[in-house]
């Protein structure tokens, strides 16, 4: 008897867990139609290795990265944000406006974009940090082309 009572809390447990978990998934793809003239000076380099970091931290769960993409199965998300991706590129803006000043007005790009993620699975604890490095560029005034 005791043996059935156990299988039974095994398989509503299992079945708890499909029903009433998050998953999450977050991908970062991008791409623009800048077209860039290296023969024409007409953009500089304004700044290199700039970074931005978010974090997120989940029960009973596990997280699986690949830098581009991260998938997180678990229960319920403790602390952090679901946009992991979003928050990161957020935050290298944030972290290159504390030194270059404020970007509204200006003809920036992210260029050389880096992806990381660091995940540790735990079988009652997973945690992600994704990390979104870039150099930033910035397009001359008289020297871009318009078509």
């Amino acid at each position: 008897m005791l043996t059935k009572n156990i299988f039974f809390v095994l398989i509503l447990g299992c079945l708890s867990f499909s029903l009433y978990s998050c998953a999450s998934g977050g991908i970062f793809s991008e791409g623009n139609m800048t077209d860039v003239k290296l023969g024409a000076p007409n953009y500089s380099i304004v700044a290199t290795d700039i970074s931005g970091e978010s974090t997120a931290a989940y029960i009973l769960g596990a997280t699986m990265s690949n830098g581009m993409s991260t998938s997180i199965y678990a229960v319920a998300r403790i602390s952090g944000t679901q946009k992991l991706y979003s928050d990161a590129v957020g935050n290298l803006w944030k972290n290159f406006e504390k030194t270059h000043g404020p970007v509204i007005g200006k003809k920036y790009a992210l260029v050389n974009i880096r992806y990381d993620a660091n995940a540790l699975n735990l079988f009652l604890y997973t945690s992600v940090v994704v990390t979104v490095r870039a150099d930033v560029i910035e397009f001359s005034e008289a020297q871009t082309e318009q078509k």
